[in-house]
C-alpha cells in the first residue's frame, strides 16, 4: 500500500549570516525577517521502494550538504542516497550552503545547523507516514515570465502539481513546481529574509487546505525570471496568486493514479568544460590591478562590468550610489578569482563531475541537477522522455553554476563567462548542456522502468 508523510522544520538564520546573490562583497547580513524559511520533506513509499524529496529555502547548496543530510538521514531510516532528493527554491534573500565567490558568505555553523534541520525533516516525514492516496495535474501559464538572455527567448510555461491525500480524502501534501527566478522581494526588500514567490506559494496553498503541507521545486529557470514589472508593491503578490490559483483550480480535476509505483534512479555525469586561458585570466588580472592602481573607473561597464552583472547600473545602486566602490568590489573579485583558479589550472581535468537524479511517485516524474539550467535544455529533455507529468528540481544535490546553451556560451554572458568564476570551474561547452539532457533522459527512463517490485 502507497504511504507517505510530510515535515518541516526551521531553516531561518540567525544574526549576522549573509543573504545571498545580490552583488559582489557587500556583506548583506539580514535586518529583518519577513517570513520564516523552511526545510520541507515528503516521504514516498510504495510497499518496497521509497523516495524522499526535501525542498529547501536556500539559494545554494553544495555536495557536501548533500552528503552531510543524506549520511543523518539513512543513519536513521536506511534510505539509499541516490532516494534522497535536495533542491533548492533558490530565494536571493536567503542564505547559500555552499559558497560562492564574492556574493555571499557563508557561515559554517549555519550550514551544518541547517544540514541537520533538512535531515530531521525528512527523517520526521519517514516516521510520521500514513496510507495515503496521490493525484496529479499541470497547466501553462503564460505572460508572467521572460527570458531575461535575449528577446524572444523560449520559456517552459508548465505549472505542475502532485497532491497526496489521506485514506480519508484530506489533502498531506502538494508538490508545485514552476520556472523563474525568485527575485520580486529581492528589489523590493533586499536586506530581508524571505522565501520569496516559492514561500507565498506554500503558504496560501496551505491556507486554502488546512493540515496540508506545501513544496515548491524550482525548474530551469537559470535564464527566466518573473517580469521585471511585477517587482512593484502595487504588483509583487501577483506571480503566488496567479500560480496558487492556477493550482487550486486544477485540483477538482486532478487525475487520480491508481497503483502508486515509487522510484529513484541517480547517476554520475562527466560534463565537458575548457580551460581558462592564460590569456583570459592575465587580462582580468591587469584590469583589476590598473582600475586599482590609477583608481580609474570610466569605461568599466563595456569591459569588467559586461559580463560580471546582467544589469551594470544595478551594482552601484547595491553599494549604495558609490561606483567607485562597486568597481572596487569588481576588480578584487578578479584579483580573487585568478590568484585562486592558477593554483591548479594545467592539472584540473577539463570536464566537472555531477550528479543527476530523477524520483518518480505514480505518474509523477522528477528530474534534478545542480545547475542553473537553461530553458531550451529543460524543453529538450520534457520532449524526449516522453512522461505525462514531469517536474524539474534545479538547484539539487550540489551546485555547479549557470549551465547555459550555445548562444549564452558564444557571447560570453554573465551565466557562460562570469558564473564558472565564482563557482571555481572551468567553463562549460556547447555541448555540455547536452551531455547533462541526455543523462537526465536515461535516470527519467530508468525509473520509467521500476515497475515491478523488486526483492532486496
Amino acid at each position: 500500500m502507497f504511504q507517505a508523510g510530510v515535515a518541516t522544520t526551521d531553516l531561518t538564520p540567525y544574526w549576522g549570516v549573509e543573504l545571498t546573490g545580490w552583488g559582489y562583497y557587500i556583506e548583506r547580513r539580514w535586518r529583518e525577517i519577513h517570513d520564516r524559511l523552511r526545510a520541507t520533506a515528503l516521504y514516498c513509499h510504495d510497499g518496497c521502494r521509497e523516495v524522499l524529496v526535501i525542498a529547501l529555502d536556500l539559494m545554494v547548496i553544495d555536495e557536501a550538504f548533500t552528503r552531510r543530510t543524506r549520511e543523518q538521514i539513512a543513519s536513521v531510516t536506511g534510505l539509499m542516497p541516490e532516494s534522497i532528493l535536495l533542491t533548492c527554491s533558490h530565494s536571493h534573500n536567503t542564505p547559500a550552503a555552499g559558497g560562492l565567490r564574492g556574493v555571499g558568505e557563508c557561515d559554517p555553523f549555519y550550514e551544518e545547523w541547517a544540514a541537520k534541520q533538512a535531515a530531521t525533516a525528512g527523517i520526521l516525514a519517514w516516521r510520521g507516514r500514513v496510507a495515503a492516496t496521490a493525484a496529479c495535474a499541470h497547466a501553462e501559464i503564460a505572460d508572467l515570465t521572460f527570458n531575461r538572455t535575449r528577446p524572444n527567448g523560449q520559456i517552459d510555461t508548465r505549472l505542475s502539481t502532485l497532491r497526496i491525500d489521506r485514506m480519508d480524502g484530506s489533502p498531506l501534501a502538494m508538490v508545485v513546481g514552476f520556472q523563474a527566478h525568485p527575485c520580486i522581494y529581492t528589489e523590493l526588500m533586499p536586506w530581508t529574509v524571505t522565501r520569496d514567490v516559492p514561500g507565498e506559494v506554500c503558504d496560501k496553498l496551505e491556507r486554502a487546505y488546512p493540515g496540508m503541507t506545501a513544496l515548491y521545486l524550482q525548474g530551469a529557470c537559470g535564464d527566466v525570471n518573473f517580469l521585471r514589472e511585477l517587482a512593484t508593491p502595487e504588483r509583487c503578490h501577483e506571480p503566488a496568486d496567479r500560480l496558487a490559483k492556477t493550482a487550486l483550480a486544477l485540483q477538482p480535476d486532478a487525475r487520480r493514479m491508481g497503483e502508486t509505483v515509487v522510484a529513484a534512479a541517480s547517476e554520475r555525469v562527466k560534463l565537458p568544460t575548457r580551460r581558462w586561458t592564460r590569456e583570459e585570466i592575465a587580462a582580468d588580472r591587469a584590469e583589476a590591478e590598473r582600475r586599482l592602481r590609477d583608481e580609474d573607473w570610466s569605461g568599466w561597464r563595456e569591459t569588467i562590468g559586461r559580463s560580471m552583472t546582467n544589469r551594470p547600473d544595478d551594482m552601484v545602486k547595491r553599494h549604495g550610489g558609490d561606483e567607485a566602490k562597486a568597481v572596487r568590489a569588481m576588480c578584487q573579485f578578479h584579483m580573487e578569482w585568478t590568484t585562486e583558479i592558477l593554483k591548479d589550472l594545467d592539472t584540473r581535468p577539463e570536464w566537472l563531475e555531477t550528479e543527476v537524479q530523477a524520483v518518480r511517485v505514480g505518474d509523477v516524474f522528477i528530474a534534478a541537477n545542480s545547475s542553473e539550467f537553461f530553458t531550451p535544455f529543460a524543453l529538450d529533455v520534457r520532449q524526449r522522455a516522453n512522461v505525462r507529468d514531469l517536474m524539474f528540481a534545479c538547484y539539487a544535490n550540489g551546485r555547479i553554476g549557470y549551465l547555459p546553451d550555445a548562444y549564452d556560451i558564444g557571447v560570453k554572458s554573465y551565466a557562460g563567462y562570469q558564473s564558472p568564476k565564482y563557482c571555481n570551474q572551468f567553463p562549460f561547452v556547447a555541448g555540455s548542456g547536452h551531455v547533462m539532457c541526455d543523462a537526465m533522459v536515461r535516470v527519467i527512463s530508468e525509473c520509467e522502468r521500476e515497475t515491478m517490485c523488486m526483492a532486496n
